[in-house]
């Protein structure tokens, strides 16, 4: 790599920073590999020399039973998670070296190892892997969603007591057999490359009265279950104005204990299941709500695959119902529990492994979900998805398949059921608000929109150089960084520039995307996305 027109060189990355890496192949820095309950062994032939790594050795994490079986490492010098904030591995698990019926994930925890019980201050992150394919998973401990043991710790990126690093493959407290295969561990700094979501593309504001917007909304009814819905729900879902409808600015979802008869079934309840006429893939989505109260209510905003072959429902009336649950995924952004003291985040799918989901909470009181407005948004990238509520993450993984297609967005007030649970006796109706309803995506800009910022970038995707023309790159400092798609920094310097032309070679770089930031002493930054070819 290299770059022309530079007259003054700055600085470069500190050689001497904490170097933290494991290859496997002998020129790692890592000597000190311990097993916990868990037989290791760090220079094993690589069983499975395909996809992402052909490398010739890896480290063979063999848990035969042990109740907290992982594999760990010490440092000699505390890590500064303000310099570097992340680590990385590969990782392959075969199915057939797995017993019982565990979530298929892998954690990072970091511990102080100076103190009598390391564990009791540590931070954790916990992500989902697949079985049979070798997969990069990273750990970044400034911008993913973190479990600290202790409640009263502080946030990871605040700290600088942490001396251990912990691996472990699937939970804990069991004594189930996992055989996996580990590679590449590295700490490092990763930037944050999510996409800047500005473009509103659909949207409803539940401006006045009376119906629903039939433009925009699809009131779901048709039993999908034969005589009922799912969960063992006791409501029927219904097209009435009475049960969805606009009022004073909002949307009302009103689920209402009343007899009613439809498709030759009778039921004691009614409300009503809204399903988006709007489908999209990538993005972000954002509600602002207040929850119903009353025991027995079932509240969801949720996304489903544009592909669910569910009866009666929009997209297979339109033709697209071709798979079913949950091959098509499922995205929960927001239910309670049964008891209304947690909203919980949840992803449910097969991938052609079988079923899984990945659920998390956070603990809130039914009187405030009820009285007061929340927001609660989905994140959503080809690389992975994050559930907020009120810009708090509760939940996030990797984009996994299926949820690289399109989906469509769902409202909607069951009764009863696996989480209503039992219905306070002599309901008579409560509801589900909601204010507005939001998708944004990314802009897409174009040569003309980026000349328009002041700054040119061509050509995109690159082959060998790569130039950037603006402005602002006169006598000023600037400070330029190359990160890949998983936020790796793999380049980082900082110039004084006299001219308004900056190039960077690209010929060193594989095929693939990458983030070039510029940060200018002006105090504007700029990161430009470009694809290598």
């Amino acid at each position: 790599m290299r770059y022309l027109y530079l007259l003054v060189f700055l600085f470069t990355l500190n050689l001497n920073a904490q170097v933290v890496e494991d290859d496997f192949e002998g020129s790692g820095s890592i000597s000190s590999w311990y097993g916990d309950n868990c037989n290791m062994n760090t220079n094993y032939s690589n069983p499975y020399q395909q996809g992402i790594n052909t490398s010739n050795t890896v480290l063979e994490y063999h848990d035969v039973g042990g109740q907290y079986a992982n594999v760990q490492f010490d440092t000699t010098t505390n890590f500064d998670l303000t310099t570097k904030n992340s680590f990385s591995l590969k990782i392959y698990v075969p199915s057939n070296g797995l017993t019982g019926n565990q979530t298929n994930q892998i954690s990072l925890k970091l511990q102080d190892k100076s103190i009598e019980f390391p564990w009791m201050t540590q931070s954790e992150i916990i992500k989902p892997i697949l079985l049979n394919e070798w997969q990069t998973v990273t750990f970044d401990f400034e911008n993913d969603f973190y479990q600290n043991l202790d409640p009263n710790s502080l946030p990871p990126i605040d700290r600088t007591d942490f001396s251990r690093v912990i691996i472990q493959v699937n939970d804990e407290n069991n004594n189930d057999h996992v055989l996996a295969y580990l590679d590449d561990v590295l700490y490092f700094d990763s930037v944050d490359n999510s996409p800047i979501y500005d473009n509103l593309v659909w949207s409803d504001e539940f401006e006045g009265s009376g119906n629903i917007d039939a433009a925009k909304w699809f009131q779901q009814t048709q039993l999908i279950a034969g005589d009922s819905w799912a969960n063992g729900e006791e409501q029927h879902y219904t097209n009435s104005v009475d049960n969805s409808f606009l009022d004073n600015g909002s949307l009302k979802i009103m689920a209402k204990g009343e007899s009613f008869t439809d498709q030759g079934h009778t039921k004691q309840y009614t409300s009503a299941r809204l399903n988006s006429k709007f489908s999209f893939q990538y993005g972000r989505v954002e509600v602002r709500a207040k929850l119903p109260s009353i025991a027995g209510t079932w509240p969801a905003i949720w996304l489903l695959g544009k592909n669910v072959n569910e009866d009666g429902g929009y997209w297979d009336n339109e033709g697209f119902g071709s798979t079913s649950w949950p091959l098509c995924g499922e995205i929960d952004i927001m239910e309670p529990n049964v008891a209304k003291t947690q909203i919980l985040a949840t992803w449910h799918w097969d991938n052609g492994n079988g079923y899984e989901y990945n659920s998390n909470s956070v603990a809130r009181t039914n009187t405030d979900t009820s009285q007061n407005w929340h927001i609660y948004a989905l994140e959503w990238s080809e690389n992975n998805m994050k559930i907020y509520m009120d810009d708090v993450l509760i939940n996030q993984m990797d984009t996994v398949n299926p949820f690289n297609q399109e989906f469509y967005i769902l409202l909607n007030v069951a009764m009863g059921g696996s989480l209503g649970g039992d219905i306070q006796p002599g309901f008579v109706q409560d509801e589900m608000e909601i204010d507005y309803v939001r998708v944004y995506q990314e802009s897409s800009l174009s040569i003309t929109d980026i000349e328009t910022d002041n700054l040119k970038f061509f050509p995109n995707p690159v082959k060998s150089n790569l130039y950037i023309e603006t402005n602002q790159l006169v006598n000023s400092k600037t400070k330029v960084l190359v990160s890949d798609i998983s936020g790796r920094i793999i380049f980082e310097k900082q110039y004084v520039i006299d001219n308004q032309n900056l190039m960077y070679d690209t010929s060193s770089l594989k095929a693939g995307v990458y983030f070039i930031s510029l940060s200018f002493d002006s105090g504007r930054k700029t990161t430009l996305k470009f694809i290598k070819e």
